[in-house]
Parts: structure tokens; C-alpha cells; sequence
């Protein structure tokens, strides 16, 4: 278990030993919850599934964060045919717990099985089918739409007990006990299953204790009933038949029978079928009318956006050009604006060089190139020869200083200024070599020492940077 507040492992003590947190009620309620769980799991293990959905539902109330709890009430879900509520539970269960849970195997299953998804999409609908005819009073159509769910998913629990009040409504007391009993083999513990199963039950047994007083005794008695059919009793069921002659019944009557359901037959192929396959064609006719004007509409303002979008494309590359006529495609703009700001400082007291050199330090030398302005070039140059020498002492002073002091990152950041605005000053060089060597930037060091030597020819320093040189490349 768990702190709530900072995470760590809980032990004996009512308080957290990492943050102090008091956990003494938290420990009850994860525990009350875990409880909850154990005990769905054992009225799940027995198939008292409602029980389970109730003592889950209240595990999650106390700890909705409870993973094992959501994966098992997801399963219970699936196996009574509510595979909208199971796929709900099994998502919060991957949100909870991303990694290294069974959820994500479940929904797996799914995924990469499209025709039992779109099986149990087909099974809802018809399911809701059924209840739309049930509320327009269409009780047989909804019984045969029923079945047909039933065909699909046979543990659609609550399609069980659908059909089973349907056949309590039309007094089929024999076939709703059987899908009563078709329910308890799938949940139990199932309340509204019980409580249909013991209104079945008493009328069967007034039924039985009917039968059994006008013949004087039990279960097995046959006894004629008017409609040409006769019933008798087998346990607890009431069964049913016909009797398989036609005694009381004339040759000449079945002959009318089966005319009338010809003429019957004929009224319908000939009079009202073709007016209700016309009111399908118009209503048909009437909806493509309607999408066709849709698609008209949409398809209108796909090509008014299609405009507007080139439209917009054109002015932003208008822009974007405009935009480089200003600034120029090396990025320039911002560098002369630099170079006009130190000649400014300069102009105005040429004793400043410090403050000219920071605006001479902002200038991106990169972008200085042949496609620069030979104005640009020529300002910057003489800016360089009038202050570059009085630079570049002061910032080979500050590196010297930042490298004795053992600081060779900022020894480094300014001898490379001095070298940048005096190259004839071979110590700046020399010792930016010396620099990277103690700040172990091997290659680097190599570089600049190969720069003296070229630079400087035959003088002390090229000769020590040959020496430093030779040592970095046998020590790699």
C-alpha cells in the first residue's frame, strides 16, 4: 500500500515515515475496499454475478483507482452481454495503469477481431429494436427480435429476461420459465430473475393444484381441453399438444381454411404490399433529396474554403518575400544594425572602446560574405583597425587573468575575442591553445596549436605548441 501523498511503501505506523502524512483512515478505506474485491471475486467464482457487480461497484466508490477491481467488473460486464459497460471499465483501467495490465489484452481481443466487435454492435441495436417495439405494443415482433439476440449472444442476460416477460404477458408460462432458468445458469443471484421466476412459479402450481383436484391425482394426467389440443403436466411444466387426428373437425373445413389463407395471401400481394412498397419509394426518394442538397451545401463551402486557403497562401508568400526584401536572406538587417550603433558610440567619444566592442561582438561575422554591402565591409574594417588593438589588450587581459586564476572556461570565451580583433597576437593564440589543453578539449587544443605553428613560424611559441602537440597525439 501506498501513500496518498507522496507515494511511498505504507508500514505499521497510522502515519507516513517519508512525509509524515497521517494515513490512519486511508489504510481503512483501502482495505475496506480491497475487502469489497475479495468478495466480488468469490460471488463472481460461483457465478453470483450480480452480487459481484454490487460489491465491485461499492470496491470503486471507496478506491476508483482500484485496477484489478475495474478489470473484473469489465469481465462480468462481457459475460451478461453489457459489452458497452465492459469496454468502459476496461479504458479507465488502461488510463490507470498503462503498462502491465491484463485490460490492455481485453481490449486487444477486440480490436483485432472487427467482426465480433460489429457482431455485438449488431446485438445492441436489434436489443434496443426490441424494446422500441415492445413500447409500441408490438409484442411478437419484439419477441422474434429478441431471439434473433439471443441467436447472436446467448448470455445477453438482460435479453433473457426480456424475452421471458414477454412470455409471461402472453400467459407462455412453460417458455418463461425456461429462459428463466436460461438466466440463473448465467447470474444466480440475479434479483429481477428470481422475482420472475417465483410469479411463474405460482401460477404453474395453481395450475397443477387445479389439475390435481378434478382428476385426484399428481403430475402425469392428460386432460382434453377444448381447442383441439390437449395438456398435461411433467414436474413442474405444463405441457402443451395437439391432438394428431382431426376427430371433430371436418375435411371441408380445413379446405376453407386453406382457401381463406390464399385469398388472405393474395389481398396482401396485390393490394397492400405494392401501396407499401410506393410509400417506401417516396420516403426513399424524399431522403436522397434531402443528401443531395446537403452535399451540394457542403461541397459549396469545401470550394469556398479551397479559395480562401490559396488565396491566404498567395498573400503569405507575398509577404515572405517582401519580408527578405527588408532583412535580406543572410539575416543582415540586425547585423547593420549593430555595426550603425558602434559607430554611433564611436563617433561620439572614441575613447569608449568597450562599449564599441560590444556592439562590434553582436555582429554574426558568418554572414559577412561576398553578397555583403561593400559599405558594411568598409565601416566595419575601420572600426576594427581604430579600436581592435585596444580590444583585444583588454580581453587577452581578462583571459590571463581568468586563467591563472584556474577559470578556463572564461579564459577560453575571452582570448578568443583578443585573437578575433588582433590576429597578430600570437600569445592570445598560444595560450587559448593552453587553455582547452587544461580544460581536457583535446581537439580543440590540437586545432589552435596547429594555427600557431602556421601563423607563427620558427618563434618560441610555435616551437612549445609543437611540444604540447606531440604530447596530445601520443596520448591519443
Amino acid at each position: 500500500m501506498n501513500c496518498y501523498h507522496c507515494g511511498s511503501n505504507l508500514t505499521e505506523h497510522s502515519f507516513c515515515t517519508n512525509c509524515r502524512a497521517d494515513v490512519g483512515r486511508y489504510k481503512l478505506v483501502i482495505s475496506a475496499s480491497n475487502m469489497l474485491y475479495n468478495d466480488g471475486l468469490e460471488k463472481a467464482r460461483v457465478r453470483d454475478l450480480s452480487g459481484a457487480i454490487a460489491s465491485l461497484r461499492q470496491c470503486l466508490k471507496l478506491n476508483k483507482n482500484h485496477v484489478d477491481a475495474r478489470n473484473l467488473l469489465g469481465l462480468i460486464y462481457f459475460e451478461i452481454g453489457e459489452s458497452v459497460q465492459a469496454l468502459n471499465e476496461w479504458v479507465i483501467s488502461k488510463n490507470l495503469r498503462s503498462k502491465k495490465n491484463v485490460a490492455d489484452d481485453y481490449l486487444d481481443l477486440l480490436q483485432n477481431n472487427p467482426g465480433k466487435l460489429e457482431a455485438l454492435n449488431a446485438t445492441l441495436k436489434k436489443y434496443n429494436q426490441a424494446l422500441a417495439y415492445c413500447y409500441q405494443d408490438s409484442l411478437d415482433l419484439a419477441v422474434i427480435q429478441l431471439k434473433k439476440v439471443l441467436s447472436m449472444n446467448s448470455k445477453y442476460l438482460q435479453a433473457h429476461q426480456l424475452l421471458a416477460l414477454l412470455y409471461m404477458a402472453g400467459e407462455e408460462w412453460g417458455k418463461a420459465r425456461k429462459e428463466l432458468e436460461r438466466s440463473l445458469r448465467i447470474d444466480r443471484g440475479n434479483t429481477l430473475t428470481l422475482r420472475y421466476l417465483q410469479i411463474v412459479d405460482q401460477v404453474l402450481g395453481g395450475e397443477e393444484a387445479e389439475s390435481r383436484g378434478s382428476s385426484g391425482k399428481s403430475g402425469g394426467k392428460k386432460k382434453n381441453i377444448s381447442d383441439g389440443s390437449y395438456q398435461y403436466r411433467s414436474g413442474n411444466e405444463t405441457i402443451i399438444q395437439p391432438y394428431h387426428t382431426v376427430e371433430g373437425k371436418s375435411k371441408g373445413s380445413v379446405w376453407n381454411l386453406l382457401i381463406g389463407l390464399v385469398i388472405g395471401v393474395g389481398i396482401v400481394w396485390f393490394l397492400i404490399l405494392p401501396a407499401q412498397i410506393q410509400n417506401a419509394k417516396s420516403g426513399i426518394n424524399e431522403e436522397l433529396k434531402a443528401v443531395s442538397e446537403q452535399l451540394d451545401v457542403k461541397t459549396a463551402t469545401i470550394n469556398e474554403l479551397e479559395s480562401s486557403v490559396k488565396k491566404l497562401e498567395t498573400e503569405k508568400f507575398d509577404l515572405e518575400s517582401q519580408l527578405e526584401d527588408f532583412i535580406g536572406t543572410d539575416g543582415t538587417l540586425e547585423d547593420v544594425d549593430h555595426l550603425l550603433q558602434a559607430a554611433g558610440v564611436y563617433l561620439e567619444d572614441p575613447e569608449n572602446v568597450t562599449a564599441v566592442a560590444e556592439h562590434l561582438d553582436r555582429i554574426d561575422r558568418e554572414n559577412i560574405g561576398p553578397e555583403t554591402s561593400e559599405s558594411f565591409i568598409q565601416v566595419y574594417d575601420l572600426l576594427l583597425r581604430e579600436i581592435g588593438p585596444l580590444v583585444a589588450t583588454e580581453y587577452y587581459r581578462e583571459g590571463m587573468t581568468a586563467y591563472n586564476a584556474g577559470d578556463y572556461e572564461e579564459a577560453i570565451r575571452n582570448l578568443i575575442q583578443a585573437f578575433s580583433y588582433d590576429e597578430t597576437n600570437a600569445e592570445a593564440l598560444f595560450n587559448l591553445g593552453n587553455a582547452y589543453r587544461k580544460q581536457e578539449m583535446n581537439a580543440e587544443a590540437i586545432q589552435v596549436y596547429e594555427q600557431v605553428i602556421e601563423l607563427f613560424p620558427g618563434t618560441d611559441r610555435a616551437n612549445r605548441s609543437q611540444s604540447y602537440l606531440n604530447e596530445l597525439e601520443e596520448a591519443q
